[in-house]
This record gives structure tokens, C-alpha cells and sequence, in this order.
């Protein structure tokens, strides 16, 4: 066995990692956890730490750590069958299987469904496929992406061009010129405060219009959104969001992409955020909860209007030429018909109702009028906490304070992980979806101590 400190160097002088303040990191400083077990809710590193995940890994382990159905149903498909790929007809039972099991899931108007492998790569799939089918519609012109600020779609380079967040974009030449951005459906940070929820609801579809006559409607293709913002902090869009910017999409021929990859299969009490708030897109993106992060797979979900017109198109051009090497990966699939299984089985879209709804309760209730908590906002197992410098007002710390991410840490030595958001100081939860009452109540007591401890 490596002792910690052996493999922590390791870890310093050979990983690359996500995310990571690269410099600090290789001198020795900032954060550092290797991760070597977990059950139910909880994760344990090295040092032997048992930590609440407060956080579902990152949104993603929706039917908790250490479930043995999937990990055996890896163990049968990898001696079974390791790999085969996809193209050309060819399919796994395991794939099929999932393919049908997703699509008695999905929203009604859904017509087939692609599998690849990360929540990035299902949006580059989506974006390809809408600039398919507008030009097998004689269309070629129409082809830029209505994104929104603050809204996370990825890290590549067309989704991390439709990510609206400055730390995506900074130094790496993004936002690529076919996607432009409009308002975040984000009342709290609405520029009037005036503003009812219908009026600014009012407000971002007339941002919306605006964009669209500015731009010219035969040039734009899709618009992109979360049916919850996720990473740009947390947020459930006002009462008739989706309806307002329906109508707008409706209006201009402009298809609508559900990035459901935090909301799909069971996250917002819902299978998914499209059916939770009356959307219908032509696509769907979904990843994470698909298996749980079990293994690797994501699913670009197509709707019936584009299927037909993609058919078309391979019967005017032949084959389609798009396609993964590890796209429907039997380990994958077997992952997510395990996990699909579990998720029905334990009733963890209905506990992601009652006991998220619970959590968001309770965290109302421990900060009342805290003068430094914004506001606390969530749907079904989601939740956040906005800190600010005087709540009264307005008035929101400077980032260079870091107030959000010295409240995580300060969580973190009680033994709940919170994620501290971008751009802003907003604590995030995204907990398993098979949380307890027990340990939603953890996670608020936690947060409690925390905020009192670095704002008083």
C-alpha cells in the first residue's frame, strides 16, 4: 500500500486536474483529496475522513455511492462483452435496452436518442444536428446558438462557448462567434427591484425579441437553457418563464434545446425538468443522472420534427457523419439500465420531491432574516444559499473576499461538502437523491455553523 504521502506527490508532480488552480496546486498548496470509498450519501478519503456529499459528486451520483446492482451489472457486461461500437447498425443489448428505457421516460414528443459519453459532447452532438437539419431545410444561413448568461452547457469549444461564465471563456478565445447570449432568467439579480416575476419575465422574452430582430431570426437556429440554471448559481426560473420564451422560439422558427443534464431523471422531483415546467424541446441533453456517474454516458435526446428531417437528410446524402468511438458503450449502458432500474425501485424521484422540498424548507427556516443571506432558493433536490454583504440592500461582497468559498471550507471541516458557485457567493446542494430528512437536517446545521462562523 502507497502511503498518503507518496501518492499525494504523485498527485502533485503527474495529474492534470479540472478545474484546479494549476500553479498552486503543483507548489504544494490549496486543496487536496483522494477519494477512496463512499455509501449512500456519504464519501471517505485517505486520511479516513467520512464526509456528507452534499454535492452528489458533481450533481451526478443521483442514486448515492456504493450500489452493488451497478456495480455487478459493470462487472457481468465487461465479461460478457467489454466493448463493441455503434456504427453501422450495430447495438448492445445493453444499449438497446437502455435506448428503450430512456425514450418511456422522456417527454412526449421525443423520437430517439444518442448516446455518447459526456454532457460536453451530447451539446457539440446537438449543435452539429441543428445545423444538419437547416441545411437539409435549404436553411444555411440559420445557424447561430442563443445561449444565456450564466447558463453551463460544457467545456469544449461550442459548449464552452454556450457556457455563459467569464471563468469558461477567459484566455481561451470564447465565445465563438456563431453564439451569442441573452438575459439569465435570475430574479434576484434582476437590474430593477422593482420588477414583479411577471415583469421580468415580461423583461427577458422582450431580451429575447430584441436579440433575435437585432441578429435577424433567419440566422438563428436554437436556443439553449437549463430548465434550472445549475452552475451559474442554483436557479429556478419565475413563474411562465418557459411559456414567455416558447412563444418567442415559436415565433422565429427557432428550435429549443433542454440541457437537462443536472435535471434529467429525477433531480427536480420529476423524471424531467421539461415535463416539470410545460417545455417542449427538440432536443434534450442528459448525462449525469443517466448513470449515476457510475460510468461515462450521455444521451442527446431527438425530438420527432427533427428525426424526420435528419431521415430525410441520409436518404438525399447518405450516411451521417457523426458518431464517437465509445458512443453507446455496452459498460455505460449497462451502467444506466442498473441505475434507470434503481432509480424506479427506491422511489428516488418522488424522495428527490418530498425530501428537497424538505431541505429548502429547513434552510429557509434556520437563516430567517439573516442579514447576510440574500436569498434561498432551490427545486426538488436542489438548493442554494446566496450570501451577501447587506441583505437590505443589495449589497454583494467582493469576490476578492471570497466569503462563499471560506463558508464551504467551513463546512467542510463539520463534514458536509457544499460547493462554492462561480461568480458569486452562493453555496450550492445538489445532494443524492436519496437523502434523508436526517441528513437534509445535517447539511442545514452545517450551513448554519458555517455562515456564522465566517460572517457573524
Amino acid at each position: 500500500m502507497l502511503t498518503n504521502d507518496e501518492l499525494a506527490r504523485w498527485d502533485r508532480e503527474s495529474f492534470f486536474h479540472p478545474s484546479t488552480h494549476l500553479a498552486q496546486f503543483a507548489r504544494g498548496e490549496g486543496a487536496q483529496r483522494i477519494v477512496t470509498g463512499g455509501e449512500g450519501c456519504h464519501i471517505t478519503d485517505r486520511d479516513g475522513n467520512r464526509l456528507l456529499d452534499g454535492f452528489a459528486g458533481l450533481y451526478c451520483v443521483n442514486v448515492g455511492y456504493g450500489r452493488s446492482e451497478i456495480a455487478e451489472a459493470i462487472a457481468e457486461q465487461a465479461r460478457e462483452l467489454a466493448y463493441y461500437h455503434a456504427y453501422a447498425g450495430h447495438g448492445s443489448e445493453a444499449s438497446i435496452t437502455l435506448a428503450k428505457m430512456v425514450m418511456d421516460r422522456a417527454p412526449e414528443g421525443m423520437a430517439r436518442v444518442y448516446f455518447g459519453l459526456s454532457g460536453s459532447d451530447a451539446n457539440e452532438t446537438n449543435i452539429k444536428l441543428v445545423w444538419y437539419y437547416n441545411n437539409i431545410r435549404g436553411l444555411p444561413q440559420k445557424k447561430k446558438i442563443i445561449s444565456r448568461w450564466r447558463g453551463y452547457h460544457g467545456s469544449g469549444l461550442m459548449t464552452g462557448s454556450l457556457t455563459g461564465l467569464e471563468l469558461f471563456h477567459r484566455k481561451f478565445d470564447l465565445p465563438l462567434a456563431q453564439v451569442i447570449h441573452t438575459e439569465a432568467p435570475y430574479y434576484y439579480r434582476r437590474p430593477d427591484l422593482s420588477m414583479s416575476e411577471a415583469e421580468f419575465v415580461a423583461y427577458c422574452a422582450d431580451a429575447l425579441e430584441k436579440l433575435i430582430a437585432q441578429e435577424g431570426a433567419d440566422t438563428i437556429a436554437a436556443f439553449i437553457g437549463e430548465p434550472v440554471l445549475g452552475t451559474g448559481g442554483i436557479v429556478p426560473p419565475p413563474e411562465g418563464y418557459w411559456q414567455a420564451i416558447q412563444a418567442v422560439l415559436d415565433r422565429h422558427d427557432i428550435l429549443l434545446i433542454a440541457d437537462e443534464v443536472v435535471t434529467g431523471f429525477g433531480r427536480l422531483g420529476s423524471m424531467f425538468g421539461s415535463d416539470h415546467y410545460g417545455m417542449r424541446p427538440d432536443l434534450i441533453t442528459c448525462a449525469k443522472g443517466l448513470t449515476s456517474a457510475y460510468a461515462p454516458l450521455s444521451g442527446s435526446i431527438v425530438g420527432q420534427r427533427m428525426w424526420d428531417v435528419l431521415m430525410q437528410g441520409t436518404d438525399e446524402n447518405g450516411v451521417l457523419g457523426h458518431g464517437w468511438t465509445y458512443s453507446a458503450h455496452p459498460i455505460g449502458a449497462a451502467a444506466g439500465v442498473a441505475n434507470l432500474k434503481l432509480i424506479d425501485s427506491l422511489g428516488l424521484v418522488e424522495n428527490a420531491g418530498t425530501v428537497g422540498a424538505y431541505l429548502n424548507q429547513q434552510m429557509r427556516a434556520a437563516f430567517g432574516d439573516h442579514p447576510n443571506v440574500g436569498d434561498i432558493r432551490g427545486e426538488g433536490m436542489l438548493c442554494a444559499v446566496e450570501l451577501v454583504k447587506d441583505r437590505d440592500g443589495r449589497v454583494f461582497f467582493d469576490s476578492s473576499e471570497g466569503t462563499g468559498a471560506k463558508v464551504a471550507a467551513a463546512m467542510l471541516r463539520r463534514g458536509v461538502i457544499a460547493r462554492a458557485m462561480p461568480q458569486g457567493d452562493i453555496l450550492g446542494f445538489a445532494p443524492p437523491l436519496c437523502l434523508t430528512r436526517a441528513e437534509a437536517d445535517t447539511i442545514v446545521g452545517a450551513t448554519a455553523e458555517a455562515v456564522r462562523e465566517v460572517c457573524g
